[in-house]
């Protein structure tokens, strides 16, 4: 019992992880990120070059999450910029860029799986119950990660001018704020945040130029639920998550997988706001 609770909540902690980025992308621009799980894909390869550099495991973290950040500065300037009045438009050029990516990984890296060392190693006993040093921390990091983001969004004068430009941008223009600074800074972060995300699972899976793409369908559905709220997407994650891997445990693995994406539809159908907490 112990070990399945300590699933949810780690399970939780990395489906809260993987959506943070995606979810500052939409609710500031309104545009789904396709090329979100190329930037996962970015982030483990970043944590296995900086491996392959000797680098210490834990800087393999913010080292991919730089790499993101300024990839996804260069990709707000040169594709999306141009698009944010064609929102369907700019969908379909992350999609299209996701896959370029992905292709772009695969003759730089190869096919194979590779792995990449965990910043710690061994368990711990927790409850009676014998659990992952390392899934356990990823809960730490993921509430302070959300707090981080919290107290950006609310402390700063860049969350004042970002929440202006997501309630009403025309207004926010108005009142001289620049929204496409603000969409550009916003994009950089959430790519930022989605490679650092990468490099945040890679222990506990695998590297390849794939490796982003399971996350994406469920990532985009846990976004859609919460919309613009970090509330609401911890809640989502916790709620949504546990129910995969309690499915998983006790009925299929395989309905397991399913499991986000039902829900968070019917949660859609039934309540056209989601979880939204704000």
């Amino acid at each position: 019992m112990t070990a399945q609770i300590l699933d949810v909540l780690t399970t939780a902690a990395m489906l809260f992880i993987v959506c943070l980025g995606l979810q500052i992308v939409y609710g500031v621009m309104r545009i789904i990120n396709f090329a979100h799980a190329a930037f996962l894909t970015i982030g483990g390869y970043s944590a296995l070059v900086a491996a392959q550099l000797g680098l210490n495991p834990w800087l393999a973290l913010p080292f991919a999450g730089l790499v993101g950040l300024v990839l996804g500065a260069l990709v707000e300037r040169l594709i999306v910029r141009p698009l944010y009045a064609r929102p369907l438009d700019a969908i379909l050029a992350t999609w299209g860029l996701g896959i370029v990516i992905g292709q772009l990984v695969t003759i730089g890296f190869g096919r194979e799986v590779q792995f990449v060392p965990s910043p710690v190693q061994g368990t711990v006993e927790v409850a009676g119950a014998t659990y992952s040093l390392y899934r356990l921390l990823l809960v730490l990091g993921a509430g302070l990660l959300g707090l981080a983001v919290a107290a950006l969004l609310s402390g700063t004068r860049f969350g004042l001018v970002t929440r202006a430009v997501i309630m009403n941008e025309s207004l926010a223009e108005g009142l001289g704020i620049n929204s496409g600074l603000v969409r550009f800074a916003c994009f950089s972060v959430g790519a930022g945040l989605a490679s650092l995300a990468g490099a945040a699972i890679t222990p506990l899976s695998s590297v390849d130029p794939n490796m982003g793409v399971p996350w994406l369908v469920g990532a985009f559905m846990l976004v859609m639920v919460s919309g613009a709220s970090l509330r609401s997407l911890a809640l989502a994650t916790l709620l949504l998550g546990g129910a995969q891997v309690l499915i998983s445990a006790y009925a299929s693995p395989v309905l397991g997988g399913l499991t986000i994406v039902v829900l968070a539809a019917v949660i859609l159908r039934l309540r056209p706001k989601g979880l939204a907490l704000d």
